[in-house]
């Protein structure tokens, strides 16, 4: 399963509605996570390391906008202290 991690444009973001979504805060950490459902992310703040199944490692980090698979079970590293936007489906 893949991640698609991207820098999207003021445009997009408009588009999205992303300023609607609420908004998710974690302080450094590391847990397993795994997806139910899709979600779609803006990260206002922060670097996680998220490490897939097979051992590869996605950065994320300030300016993204992150699409999880549903089904995707990974490890969450957060590096920096995580705000996010967060839409599910």
């Amino acid at each position: 399963m893949e991640i698609e991690v991207r820098i999207p444009s003021a445009e997009e973001l408009k588009e999205l509605g992303v300023k609607e979504w609420p908004i998710w805060e974690k302080e450094e950490s590391v847990f397993d996570w795994s997806y139910d459902e899709k979600e779609t992310c803006y990260f206002l703040e922060g670097e996680v390391e998220v490490e897939l199944p097979e051992g590869r490692k996605v950065i994320v980090k300030k300016g993204n906008l992150v699409i999880f698979p549903q089904g995707l079970k990974c490890k969450w590293n957060i590096k920096k202290r995580v705000k996010k936007h967060y839409n599910f489906g």
